[in-house]
């Protein structure tokens, strides 16, 4: 899978990405990330990206020129699957559509900044406008990193123990996974369930749905009281 990222800042994902499982999954030649600096496509004697919003107000946006410049000439190279810019006004990022994204080859990321983006580039160049969360972030190459890294790791190959992406948070029914011990037995008077300890995998796997849906409707019922 090919990751091609725009973006008016690319130190901040340059040095995210030498480290950690999506370091090891470029090394592999599971996945390839390619930045691309966004001035490098502006023109002037200043390499402008941004400018005032028309009809007043605060912050600066990111102007359509540079943007379409780089989506043009990216697109002479490689065909997307999909383009993408993170918004609050988005699809909410979730599992599922992770899994979908996995199965795709190349991907194309717009990363906003400032205010935001000029809608021109959101109309014509984006085919899927996608939100992390309910909160704003200061630039849209955090959410970049984290859409890579849920995405790339569902990629056969990149986690050490392929079992451990299909039995994840948010892949089984209840939304949750059931929780989790290890050694020592006791630690700080506090013991493992006895269940974990009979070897009846029948009985585990009862008590580890049991325990994962409890999760699941106490996090619904947190949900519903804010």
């Amino acid at each position: 899978m090919k990751f091609d990222i725009v973006s008016a800042n690319v130190n901040i994902l340059e040095s995210s990405l030498k480290n950690g499982l999506i370091s090891r999954a470029v090394k592999k030649d599971l996945i390839s990330i390619k930045l691309h600096n966004l001035r490098d496509y502006a023109e002037g004697k200043y390499k402008q990206i941004d400018d005032a919003p028309y009809g007043g107000g605060t912050g600066m946006i990111l102007k359509p020129e540079p943007v379409f410049r780089v989506v043009k000439e990216l697109k002479k190279k490689t065909e997307f699957d999909e383009v993408i810019f993170f918004s609050p006004q988005g699809i909410r990022f979730d599992q599922s559509m992770a899994n979908e994204f996995s199965l795709k080859k190349n991907i194309l990321i717009i990363c906003g900044h400032y205010k935001g983006i000029d809608e021109r580039v959101i109309s014509k160049l984006v085919t899927r406008e996608i939100s992390i969360g309910d909160y704003v972030l200061s630039c849209g190459d955090i959410a970049a990193y984290v859409f890579i890294d849920a995405v790339s790791r569902l990629i056969p190959g990149v986690l050490g123990d392929g079992e451990s992406a299909i039995t994840d948070s948010f892949q089984v029914e209840t939304g949750f996974d059931h929780p989790q011990y290890t050694r020592p037995e006791i630690y700080e008077r506090m013991k493992v369930p006895d269940v974990l300890l009979s070897g009846n995998h029948k009985e585990i796997n009862i008590w580890r749905e049991k325990k994962a849906l409890a999760k699941y409707k106490k996090i619904l019922k947190l949900n519903k009281k804010k």
